[in-house]
């Protein structure tokens, strides 16, 4: 790793004796890391939150919050879950080692460790660190796409932000796991990303499309996943992205699914989608009022373009949830 690199690397030490601070310092500043530190777990928590560092060195014994607090408040935060912690202890209880991997630690080191041992750990994770952000940063760019993807259909204004938290909410009130509403917010916004292959004057057209228009069109999920599909990152949203658009009678594209074979993820986009595209105002149509767009949703259930469990467990939350209602509007 060159050392205009490692400039730009923070690295956070927390730990109660000044003495350790100056010690870790000593051995890593040189190799020209800056260093920030704390001496408790409150203030590392506001360092962190203030400017994220790169990698942390965490004390395990300190008053107060020790370590083991600290590291679990830090990888529970989807902010701050992917800073590696290596965590300092002179504990040698295997108890402790299982608690520090229970609370998401990444590297342990015992006291006192060897300048040498330190070093390569940092550099080692940090390795690890500038690969992750990497990802994050490819990841960025695809919901930058998705996002522009909007932008060239002036009436889809919010549409993704709308998707992303409506079918979060639907599938939280399904009990669906953590990954899955991970999943479902992701696949809110990059759900159209292949629509980037679609001419802007086929996605506004005021008319009714033509054979090759709409041909063209039914392309756009494939290659929505053809663009994703590098990213491992993004496997659990594939499925949204390819699959949105089939029918629960199996009438629908690309691959023609019905009924369960859909995924759950897909049903419930599609779900949302519905709802969406009837609350705002598209070239073909106005807005409609709330019940009308109710009304309809259940009758596309009836004839079976959508499955009735999902649309009434979506109608009865909107129905619920204030937060919900009138979202469109609000992200107009």
């Amino acid at each position: 790793m060159d050392l205009e690199r490692q400039h730009r690397q923070t690295i956070l030490v927390v730990d109660d004796q000044e003495a350790n601070i100056a010690l870790v310092e000593a051995i890593l500043a040189p190799q020209g890391y800056t260093i920030i530190a704390a001496s408790n777990g409150e203030q590392a928590l506001e360092l962190v939150a203030a400017q994220p560092p790169d990698l942390i060195l965490l004390d395990v014994m300190m008053p107060g919050m020790n370590g083991f607090d600290v590291c679990a408040r830090l990888k529970e935060d989807e902010r701050t879950r992917l800073i590696p912690i290596v965590m300092l202890t002179s504990l040698n209880d295997p108890q402790d080692r299982i608690r520090g991997i229970e609370v998401g630690a990444d590297d342990f080191l015992s006291k006192p460790f060897h300048s040498a041992e330190l070093s390569a750990r940092v550099r080692s994770l940090l390795k690890l660190k500038q690969f992750t952000d990497e990802l994050e940063s490819a990841e960025d760019v695809l919901f930058t796409l998705a996002l522009s993807v909007e932008a060239k259909d002036e009436y889809t204004n919010g549409h993704c932000e709308r998707l992303s938290l409506y079918s979060v909410a639907l599938g939280r009130s399904l009990g669906l796991p953590y990954e899955q509403l991970r999943a479902l917010h992701r696949g809110g916004y990059l759900h159209d990303v292949g629509k980037i292959a679609v001419s802007e004057v086929i996605l506004n057209k005021k008319t009714g499309l033509t054979d090759e228009e709409r041909r063209i069109m039914r392309e756009h999920p494939i290659i929505g996943e053809r663009i994703c599909r590098p990213l491992k990152s993004l496997r659990s949203v594939l499925p949204i992205i390819r699959h949105h658009h089939e029918r629960w009678d199996g009438s629908g594209y690309p691959d023609g699914l019905n009924g369960q074979e859909i995924p759950i993820s897909a049903r419930i986009i599609q779900t949302v989608d519905i709802y969406d595209a009837l609350m705002t105002a598209r070239p073909y149509k106005p807005s409609l009022e709330t019940h009308q767009v109710f009304s309809i949703m259940r009758q596309a259930s009836q004839k079976g373009s959508c499955e009735p469990r999902l649309i009434e467990q979506f109608i009865s939350l909107l129905q619920s949830d204030e937060t919900l209602v009138g979202l469109e509007k609000v992200s107009r």
